[in-house]
């Protein structure tokens, strides 16, 4: 399954619970938030300040 940006962070990890280790890499520390179930990638690495592409080819490296 590809990742996309679209995608909300609660989405990801459903599909693959190795991105939580990901994610925490980008920098990305409130994966079990509430808001993470409905907050996109986009979303998530505007606030974050995390690089989107970067972060999701890592995602889609798995």
């Amino acid at each position: 399954m590809k990742i996309t940006k679209e995608m909300t962070i609660g989405q990801v990890i459903r599909a693959n619970p190795n991105a939580v280790q990901i994610l925490m890499s980008f920098g990305m520390g409130c994966i079990g938030c509430p808001s993470s179930q409905a907050e996109t990638l986009e979303e998530a690495s505007l606030v974050h300040g995390i690089n989107l592409e970067k972060m999701l080819e890592a995602l889609n490296q798995e």
